[in-house]
């Protein structure tokens, strides 16, 4: 007999785990819910509407370096399903992936929509069933029972938004064992519809929406507070403001939030009309997350315009400058030629130096000022601001309550998890489409198997 699988939630994790589970177990139905018109609109958008598929790091050591959150729970998965079976699984299906020099990696036609008609078409071709428009209203499970036990089976309260929900700590009326599989449904899905599905495995893929949230938190799971990650620094500084387009590469960054957490990072930054952004700026963010929400993104940032150059060295410039260049002004003779003349500018006057002022009249004092100033500049972050090519939430369904080789729930046989709903989270370049490729590849795989096989 059929097994019946619903995925609820149409983004890259779950056409991904659908059309694993469909293609590996032809014994399966597989039913996709998606709640809006169109599925995979994230992934239209994603890497600036050409879909960063992955990251070309094939080491699973390596690339679990890359999530703040979640790197120790994808140690044993990404053995199982990384990078590079993410370009042989696109590969097999025709889409050919190139990557970029700072190890991205993209279709070869840089338009996503590639992506996208391949999910689609092979989820067709596997027999996925795919229904748009089909919001969840609630969710039930249902306790199986054997056949001739008399009893169909007792059922669990899920998602019936206020009515019934008992919280966090709440766990349904469940065995520890695996259940036989019979013709009786282990969980009852309502669509807002009024209409009623059944089936015997169920995953959870709807990314950081909050119905998904809700669903695992009635079904048991508890949920950790969701806060953004991937987002760029407000700034309030004005002159800093007037160099936006101005980039630097590599800056060293600290961030300091309070007497316990330092993060630092390195790598490019940008100068932006609100504050700061570039790669070394979201990655800060994406290990900062929880640290910046807490103090209500308020924090102190030390900058190294050039980490490359100690102190020392830098002094030892200026004053080759202000010996071979003595009459000319400061603001347009550079005392440190890899800075851009723009920022250079900035930083003089930061230091407090006119830019009127000659080389042969600078003091050793505002030397210093200026060297501070390139070595350990300080700026004060006062909100933060969207990346919009990333939607990347800290926060989700606790890892200990699932189990990694599966994805399966430790709580509720027959729920799954892939993709943004757990408490996964890497910082930008690819690695936030892997850690869906692989959990839901996972989950395809596990949820067509039989308690009896």
């Amino acid at each position: 007999m059929q097994l019946k699988v619903i995925v609820i939630g149409g983004g890259a994790a779950g056409f991904f785990s659908a059309i694993a589970c469909a293609e590996n177990h032809p014994h399966t139905q597989v039913t996709l819910l998606e709640a809006g018109r169109q599925p995979l609109t994230k992934v239209l958008i994603s890497g600036g509407g050409r879909c960063n598929v992955t990251h070309a790091c094939f080491d699973p050591a390596a690339l679990v370096q890359n999530y703040p959150r979640g790197g120790k729970a994808l140690r044993g998965a990404f053995t199982r399903f990384q990078s590079q079976d993410t370009v042989d699984w696109f590969t097999r299906r025709g889409v050919q992936l190139k990557t970029e020099a700072d190890g991205r990696m993209f279709p070869i036609t840089d338009n996503s929509e590639t992506i996208i008609e391949c999910l689609i078409h092979a989820a067709a071709k596997a027999g996925v069933k795919i229904r748009n428009n089909a919001p969840v209203a609630a969710v039930s499970y249902v306790e199986s029972r054997e056949e001739g036990q008399g009893d169909k089976g007792t059922r669990g309260q899920g998602d019936k938004g206020d009515k019934g929900d008992k919280g966090d700590n709440y766990q349904l009326p469940i065995t520890n064992s695996p259940l036989p599989i019979t013709h009786y449904p282990k969980f009852e899905v309502e669509l807002k519809s009024g209409e009623v599905l059944e089936c015997d495995r169920l995953l959870l893929a709807t990314g950081s929406n909050v119905a998904g949230y809700r669903i695992a938190r009635s079904l048991g799971h508890q949920i950790e507070p969701p806060v953004p990650s991937l987002f760029t620094f407000n700034v309030l500084d004005k002159s800093l403001r007037e160099l936006a387009g101005v980039s630097m590469n590599p800056v060293h960054l600290r961030l300091l939030t309070d007497s316990k957490t330092k993060l630092e990072q390195t790598g490019a930054l940008l100068i932006t009309h609100w504050g700061l952004s570039g790669p070394a700026v979201l990655k800060l963010s994406a290990w900062g997350a929880r640290a910046l929400h807490d103090c209500h993104y308020q924090a102190k940032l030390l900058v190294n315009w050039l980490p490359e150059l100690d102190r020392e060295t830098l002094r030892s410039q200026i004053l080759s400058v202000k010996t071979a260049q003595p009459k000319k002004a400061i603001a347009s003779y550079r005392g440190v030629n890899v800075l851009p003349h723009r920022l250079w500018q900035y930083i003089i006057v930061r230091a407090g130096i006119a830019p009127e002022d000659r080389w042969a009249g600078i003091s050793n004092k505002e030397i210093d000022r200026l060297i501070q100033e390139i070595a350990q500049a300080e700026y004060l972050i006062q909100g933060k601001g969207a990346f919009k090519e990333e939607f990347v939430t800290c926060g989700g369904v606790n890892l200990k309550e699932v189990d990694f080789k599966t994805m399966q729930s430790k709580l509720v046989p027959g729920l799954y998890f892939a993709g943004e709903i757990l408490d996964i989270d890497g910082v930008t370049g690819g690695f936030n489409f892997q850690s869906a490729w692989t959990t839901a590849w996972l989950a395809g795989q596990a949820m067509g198997i039989r308690n009896s096989e």
